[in-house]
């Protein structure tokens, strides 16, 4: 074998390129892939950390609770867009107490219940993050996120909450 020169390809050598064009495909898929992001829940006044969640694929999560005189469930829907946390969409099952849609924020269609959905809203959240004072239970304001959700009532009840997009 000394001296001698092969001609064609290498053994072995079509694994290697597979392995390359694999790499290749996920370097090119990352952007995606890395779209997940976390929430991360604190008392707005000392910093303490009261919850870390993880964001399913895509990046979107509801911030819910019931209505303090009609008892009905609020929705506000946020995704994160381009690392920056929007607010997208809100159902209001009810014209309630302090409950309106604002002329020129979002669209307002029927959620063919007697409520209204107001989507497109689309607006961004300054610094990806805010503030909410969860009421007590009887409100119980909550994240929801995929399948997981928790109570920020049962955590902070009646303090305030940083809610902060971790991209």
């Amino acid at each position: 074998m000394h001296g001698r020169i092969s001609k064609g390809r290498r053994k072995g050598a079509a694994p290697f390129s597979r392995l390359i064009l694999a790499l290749c495909m996920i370097c090119v898929a990352w952007p995606k892939w890395a779209q997940s992001g976390t929430l991360e829940i604190t008392l707005a006044d000392t910093g303490t950390p009261l919850a870390l969640i993880t964001l399913p694929q895509p990046a979107a999560w509801c911030v819910l609770w019931r209505h303090s005189v009609q008892g009905f469930e609020v929705k506000d829907c946020y995704e994160m867009r381009n690392a920056q946390m929007v607010l997208v969409w809100s159902h209001l099952p009810d014209f309630a107490a302090g409950l309106d849609h604002i002329i020129g924020r979002g669209r307002q269609i029927s959620d063919g219940q007697g409520g209204y959905i107001i989507e497109d809203i689309n607006e961004a959240v300054a610094g990806n993050a805010y503030i909410l004072r969860p009421g007590s239970m009887a409100v119980d304001h909550r994240i929801r996120a995929g399948d997981y959700e928790i109570s920020l009532s049962r955590l902070a009840e009646r303090q305030r909450v940083r809610i902060a997009l971790i991209p």
